[in-house]
């Protein structure tokens, strides 16, 4: 199922309020943990699977890639990351990151953040990925993590008082569609376990050599309170691994 929420026009005001769209990498939560699982970009070809705004083509760009190329389903996030883009070196490409096709060994480097969880066919997808890098070239990703995922219901349980008790973790190994709320409307993630990210990937021929479960930077722990929930369970699963 190829979902395009993003060009539904109170979905889109919706998401333009975000840290993450208005402040850019810096609003990003995990971005202190992501940004140190990227390869040197210098003189390297890049691909970028649910860009959405841009954000990390234009800091490729600014770390001397030689060429980015930026997927997202979505009229209106392109339309956006072509506003903020002013890099001769970085092109868009609307189309759902199920139909890409680009030539075997076009990139070194192919990343996606937080967009395979709306991906159905995610073993598919490791293995073209593979066939489009080049020899040792490097795939990034991160996703929602699986305990976040395993329920519609992707709210904390509370007491009678609303303060939060713990985050519910039911049918974990039940993998498949999951319907739940976002900013004004119901979106399909699919849900997958750990092993199955994990083995998706080796499978596919891949060297995994980074794993990691982020949290909030110091910075955002110190500066917005609510953070500080977010230490009692993973919210992301990213992954570096090399062909």
């Amino acid at each position: 199922m190829k979902q395009n929420k993003y060009d539904h026009r109170e979905f889109f005001d919706e998401y333009k309020k975000m840290a993450r769209s208005r402040k850019g990498l810096e609003g990003a939560g995990e971005w202190h943990i992501l940004k140190e699982m990227l390869p040197v970009m210098e003189g390297k070809d890049m691909l970028d699977l649910g860009c959405g705004y841009g954000w990390l083509c234009i800091h490729a760009a600014e770390n001397e890639a030689k060429s980015v190329v930026g997927v997202d389903i979505s009229e209106k996030m392109l339309g956006r990351a072509r506003e903020l883009n002013n890099h001769p070196n970085v092109s868009f490409r609307q189309s759902p990151i199920e139909d890409i096709d680009f030539r075997e060994g076009q990139f070194d480097f192919i990343l996606s953040s937080l967009a395979f969880h709306y991906v159905e066919p995610f073993e598919e997808m490791c293995r073209k990925i593979y066939t489009m890098l080049k020899p040792e070239g490097r795939f990034v990703f991160s996703v929602e993590h699986p305990i976040f995922t395993s329920r519609g219901e992707q709210e904390w349980f509370k007491d009678d008082k609303g303060g939060i008790l713990h985050w519910p973790v039911d049918h974990y190994q039940d993998e498949g569609k999951r319907e739940t709320a976002f900013l004004p409307e119901n979106v399909i993630k699919y849900h997958r376990t750990v092993a199955t990210y994990i083995n998706a990937i080796v499978d596919a021929g891949f060297s995994i050599k980074q794993v990691s479960e982020p949290v909030p930077s110091k910075d955002m722990l110190e500066t917005n309170p609510e953070m500080k929930d977010e230490l009692r369970r993973p919210m992301f699963l990213m992954i570096s691994a090399e062909k």
